[in-house]
């Protein structure tokens, strides 16, 4: 195994390896740095800080920095209150944490509770050695990483030689005197604000870049982390200038050694393609190049301010006056469409054959592409419209390539991909075979709803080099499981990629790497990682090497996942159910609904359904972290996000106009108590004759006093108590989204194909929103008088809650067959189940309609064999086959036999 690699775990392991070239910390949680945060804190609101948190980890912080400075704030008691409540929430604990505060006794309280192995931000010289030596030895002994700021005994570090001398001072002291591991010293010199008209501070960007390549150079395996936003301090409210300024600061710094901090450098705008100008101001201020920078800059900024230099850049056509291959590169580059049949043509005319212009100019511009989206310089929706520009000009030279009877170029590799068995979601999938084709791939693209066998009867008669699967569902992992034991059983000797929502490296790791030994299966994080791994596992020369760091690093995987599980404490089934969520019901009363039994609702208003979109979810979908509608204004992901945001507005205006989607919806409501763990639905107000059972699973995590473990029953009321209702739900966009992304497909158009399965996705969460709204006001009616906008309903402020089967709070995916039977909702809705519980069209929501004021989502998370046993009893099922459908929540091993549950 590589040494000396920092090493940080929340719930699962994050190593920082050289093909991360920037660790991304959220700093939401900060109530420093966030308004928001410190009024939830101060208020005690601690469901909604938690949120904060979740969110910040959906979208794609590699860890959460977590600070309690505030003076009206309890500080220590915040910290720990916080962190322990975080820690029984897995999907946010699964991240590892920076514990950030000015005051030890924070920092060690929080020490003291917290999972994993975090980072302590931070520790200083400023109060001496001896101080610094206790507090490191402390944060050595408690297992954490730590941010050493650029400060001693005199104050901060502002100038080179200062930077690097108490650096070198505080490594020495740290590894020398302490004994720290030096991977796990991570150095902030300090970014200080540039161009501030102020002489002294002209040097303080070379002043960083400088120190950390001196400190990358002569402290070794030590990292350099800073607050880049300070660097344009001056130009705020200037955003075009200030995202050049940082733009051109982290090309230097990260060249220099810089690998962690606040700005994600594989989010800005493409360095090479800043206004030429704007970018030689910014150079000459950032390594302060001439004595009149800033005066120079001051004059420039003021033409970019606003949009105005973007408008200037979108008018410019000077391009159009160069050479044919060098516009054909620019129109990759920037995803133009407009010009790029007349000038392929006019290359196809000027070359020997029509083949040699996809070797030559053409594969020359996406080899920039590919180079650009590798070094973090372009965003995924700008390579998508790349590959749609190659597709243009390819459809272009075909015909003449066929006249000649010569088929393609050679290709660096061809690459089968399929979403597995059961299972419908593809637009994950498609993202990566669009960026895989920019850099030269052939992909063979098998769709949805694959068989195991169909996939090796394809790799093998086509003599594929690689395999990829995906999957969004749950019981997908369990496939991928299949698959990979099949490779092994068939002799296949390729590597076996795995992708997908629901995926993981500890998953990939844990269980189907062990099943296939003759090659490799290797976890791929997102569609920017995806051409790097494979080139690695396809070049002859690191394959290798490549794969024997894969299979330590999964070793490593699978050893702390086995460790961390050990640790983790749960009670049994009896104990977690006295633990139960205990309603108040002698007081507790809800209006029966208008209606008993099923409506269906096929009339439905594509304007007012998009007025109730979530567009967060769309942007992720596209490889863009951040929250609607403030990710338009982000500093390094604004200018992006706002043209795909254009595109997408665009699209849905001819959805709305030209009716491409026919939703359709069903709901219904039944009476109902809860009989101990589980939901008993009636078809009289008598509740004397039930007709279908819903069963729920419970927390079996061990919790601290307060908390209660809980499951969906809970919010129900108890048989013998009061009366009480449930109701359920499916609605879809429509079979249409697949002929008409079909369609683009045909046009090569791969960003409008994707484009549509997007916005039908969201489509259909919109619909069900805005029927949950109906729901609570008008079908039920509990709350008649609720009078919040779309806008607001995104963050969940009303009664009631809408929990589906196969997500975190009943993850068994067979519930809903019972939904579907209760809404017969093939015949009213044409959304099917595939045999892996998947609905089919993908952009379909089921659920169920919970009223009680004081329900909420939660993750059942881990259950213990006991539970299984009973639920396979109630449900009627062999506890094998409950063990399939609940394999990623087990904490056991299952048993080779079938057991019944009556033998259970």
């Amino acid at each position: 195994m590589t040494n000396h690699l920092l090493r940080l775990s929340g719930l699962e392991p994050f190593t920082l390896t050289a093909d991360i070239p920037f660790v991304n910390v959220g700093e939401r949680t900060n109530v420093t740095g966030s308004a928001r945060f410190r009024k939830l804190i101060t208020n005690h609101d601690y469901p909604a800080a938690l949120e904060v948190a979740r969110s910040q980890v959906e979208n794609g912080a590699q860890v959460i920095d977590i600070n309690m400075d505030e003076g009206l704030i309890d500080s220590q008691a915040a910290m720990v209150e916080f962190l322990n409540l975080v820690a029984a929430e897995p999907d946010i604990a699964r991240v590892p944490v920076m514990i950030d505060s000015s005051k030890w006794e924070v920092i060690e309280a929080g020490l003291k509770c917290v999972q994993g192995k975090p980072i302590v931000n931070s520790i200083s010289l400023k109060e001496g050695e001896a101080a610094f030596i206790e507090r490191a030895s402390l944060c050595l002994a408690y297992g954490a990483a730590v941010v050493v700021m650029a400060f001693d005994e005199t104050g901060q570090a502002d100038t080179y030689e200062r930077k690097i001398r108490i650096c070198e001072r505080a490594y020495k002291v740290l590894t020398e005197q302490v004994g720290f591991p030096p991977e796990d010293i991570i150095f902030d010199p300090n970014v200080f604000a540039v161009a501030t008209g102020i002489e002294e501070h002209n040097n303080y960007g070379v002043d960083f870049i400088e120190a950390t390549r001196w400190i990358r150079h002569n402290l070794p395996h030590a990292h350099v982390s800073g607050g880049v936003s300070n660097l344009s301090f001056s130009f705020r409210g200037n955003e075009p200038v200030r995202e050049a300024m940082h733009a051109v600061f982290l090309y230097h710094a990260i060249q220099a050694g810089m690998d962690m901090g606040i700005v994600n450098a594989g989010q800005l705008a493409v360095y090479d393609q800043i206004e030429p100008d704007l970018r030689e101001a910014c150079e000459d201020v950032v390594l302060n190049r001439r004595p009149d920078a800033t005066e120079r800059m001051l004059e420039i900024a003021e033409r970019f301010r606003g949009a105005a230099g973007k408008e200037e850049k979108a008018r410019d056509l000077a391009w159009r006056e160069w050479p044919v291959e060098k516009r054909l590169e620019h129109a990759l580059v920037n995803g133009i469409t407009e010009f790029i049949e007349a000038d392929t043509e006019e290359a196809r005319l000027a070359a020997e054959r029509p083949l040699h212009v996809i070797e030559g100019p053409l594969m020359a511009g996406m080899n920039v592409v590919g180079d650009l989206f590798g070094a973090g310089k372009m965003f995924l929706p700008q390579v998508v419209k790349s590959a749609r520009v190659m597709k243009q000009a390819v459809a272009v030279l075909l015909p003449y390539m066929e006249a000649e009877k010569d088929g393609a170029h050679e290709s660096a590799g061809k690459i089968l991909m399929a979403t597995v068995k059961g299972d419908v979601h593809d637009i994950g999938k498609n993202i990566v075979g669009v960026v895989l084709a920019c850099n030269n791939y052939e992909i063979i693209d098998l769709g949805v709803m694959v068989p195991a066998q169909k996939i090796l009867d394809t790799a093998r008669a086509e003599k594929v080099d690689i395999i990829g699967l995906s999957g969004l569902i749950t019981p997908s992992l369990d496939e991928m499981v299949h698959v990979a034991a099949e490779m092994e059983r068939e002799g296949f000797d390729i590597p076996l990629l795995i992708g997908g929502a629901t995926t993981s490296k500890v998953h990939t790791a844990v269980k189907i790497s062990p099943g296939y030994q003759r090659n490799q299966a290797v976890y791929v994080t997102d569609a920017s990682r995806a051409v790097g791994v494979v080139s690695n596992l396809l070049n002859p020369e690191h394959k290798v090497a490549y794969i024997d760091q894969i299979r330590a690093e999964y070793r490593d995987v699978t050893e702390r996942h086995e460790r961390a599980e050990l640790a983790k404490k749960r009670v049994p089934l009896a104990d977690a159910r006295a633990n139960a969520f205990r309603a108040d019901w002698s007081d507790y009363g809800v209006k029966a609904p208008e209606f008993t039994g099923i409506k269906v609702l096929d009339d439905w208003d594509l304007a007012e359904i998009a007025r109730y979109i979530d567009w967060t979810p769309f942007f992720q979908t596209w490889e863009l972290k951040g929250v609607y509608p403030r990710i338009l204004d982000d500093e390094a992901q604004g200018e992006a996000a706002r043209a795909l945001f254009a595109d997408a507005q665009e699209m849905l205006a001819k959805i709305v106009a030209e009716h491409w989607f026919h939703p359709r919806a069903v709901v219904g409501f039944w009476p109902a108590n809860t009989v101990g763990d589980d939901i008993v639905l009636y078809t009289d107000e008598g509740r004397a004759h039930p007709m279908a059972t819903l069963h729920t699973l419970r927390q079996q995590t061990a919790k601290r006093e307060g908390r209660p473990n809980v499951a969906l029953a809970d919010f129900v009321a108890p048989e013998g108590t009061v009366p009480d209702w449930v109701g359920g739900f499916v609605v879809t966009t429509g079979p249409e989204e697949n002929e008409i992304a079909a369609r683009f497909e045909r046009a090569n158009d791969d960003y409008a194909s994707i484009m549509v399965k997007a916005l039908a996705d969201r489509f259909a969460e919109a619909l069900a929103e805005l029927l949950h709204e109906r729901v609570r006001k008008d079908y039920w009616g509990y709350a008649s008088d609720e009078t919040f906008s779309p806008d607001q309903l995104v963050g969940e402020p009303y009664r009631g809650i809408r929990p589906a089967p196969g997500y975190p709070a009943q993850p068994d995916h067979t519930e809903k067959l019972t939904l579907f039977r209760l809404l017969d909702a093939e015949a009213t809705t044409g959304v099917t189940l595939t045999e892996s519980m998947a609905m089919w069209p993908g952009s379909s929501v089921s659920g169920i309609y919970i009223g009680h004021p004081d329900a909420y989502y939660f993750g059942v998370a881990k259950v213990e064999r006991d539970q299984v046993i009973d639920y396979a009893t109630r449900k009627n099922m062999p506890v094998a086959e409950v063990e399939r459908w609940l394999a990623p929540i087990l904490n056991y091993a299952p048993r080779k036999e079938n057991t019944a549950p009556d033998a259970a």
